[in-house]
């Protein structure tokens, strides 16, 4: 299934939290109006990267208000831990979203990490190698569900018996399944497996093309064409006319707490930040977004400028690569 094949999308990932309802909608309705193709919701209870003191929302039942409000972007979640919801009840949420949005649905996937959250909500937490089994299990279980009349499964972590799943969602023959995560024994094996795109963060262009190595030869090994695997990049932005602006975010991001994602953040003038990104495009990435908190002054400058001043510019180069 090559999805959105010879497209670049463009979007934004923004997380629930220290927000209120009224605000989210906002920053969603800003992102549609400026023409972005996609927006996600994560998956979490608690804050993250900050105070976990603070309010969040829960994922699924928002982006399904979300994709109602919405009716041009794709309505992504990236991604769901999949320790919090059996892989079953999984499929029929992203079904029902699925046709709330008239089928603009994206279910992300990944092993899951934030242990506090697990804790508070007595969720259970297994070592990282028990995680990533359970997510190469429930990536089967929910392609079958959505393309099977019924689905009977049994695994080390899941048993589905003799399943019926209707209705079925109404992207054919399924909505894209994305997995997120970098780890190279077996995140990446499920993606070769099962996975119509992979999401990761933006990093140094020497790393993800080993990453882009080691996932051709996962697919190499089960028979797939790594080219059929959609790439997404999610990243920090600051896009700023002025150089000086981009210097004082420079230095801000560089203390910024070392316990976050690993990541390489997108910062520079309109000019500079499709420099930064064209290498990935002709690396065969087919998807940017940025990760946005909230609709403050300087983020919607940033998702203005990039809209009006990068996109296009990314958007022509990259058919002049194609001609």
């Amino acid at each position: 299934m090559q999805i959105f094949d010879g497209e670049l999308r463009f979007g934004i990932h923004a997380g629930q939290q220290n927000i209120t309802l009224e605000d989210y909608y906002k920053l969603w309705d800003t992102t549609e109006n400026l023409g972005y193709d996609w927006a996600s919701v994560f998956d979490h209870f608690l804050p993250i990267m900050s105070d976990p003191e603070g309010p969040c929302f829960e994922g699924p039942t928002l982006l399904s208000a979300l994709a109602a409000r919405n009716k041009k972007l794709r309505c992504g979640i990236i991604v769901i831990g999949i320790t919090y919801r059996n892989p079953a009840i999984l499929a029929k949420i992203a079904t029902t979203i699925d046709h709330v949005s008239n089928g603009r649905m994206e279910l992300g996937i990944g092993g899951a990490w934030y242990e506090l959250e697990h804790n508070q909500y007595g969720v259970d937490f297994p070592s990282i190698g028990k995680r990533l089994d359970m997510l190469g299990e429930a990536a089967k279980i929910i392609k079958s569900l959505w393309t099977q009349k019924r689905t009977t499964f049994d695994g080390r972590y899941y048993k589905i018996t003799d399943a019926l799943h209707e209705p079925k969602p109404l992207q054919q023959p399924h909505p894209p399944i994305w997995v997120g995560g970098a780890g190279e024994k077996k995140t990446l094996r499920v993606v070769a497996e099962s996975a119509d795109g992979w999401n990761t963060f933006l990093t140094p262009m020497e790393q993800y093309q080993h990453k882009l190595d080691v996932l051709a030869g996962h697919c190499a090994d089960v028979g797939r064409d790594p080219g059929d695997v959609r790439k997404q990049l999610a990243m920090f932005a600051m896009v700023r006319e002025s150089e000086a602006e981009v210097e004082e975010f420079r230095k801000q991001y560089a203390n910024m707490s070392s316990s976050g994602p690993n990541m390489t953040p997108l910062a520079g003038t309109p000019e500079q930040c499709v420099e930064q990104l064209l290498p990935y495009v002709k690396a065969g990435v087919g998807d940017f977004l940025l990760l946005v908190r909230s609709p403050s002054a300087e983020n919607l400058q940033t998702l203005e400028l990039f809209a009006q001043k990068v996109i296009p510019v990314i958007r022509a180069e990259y058919q002049g690569m194609k001609t």
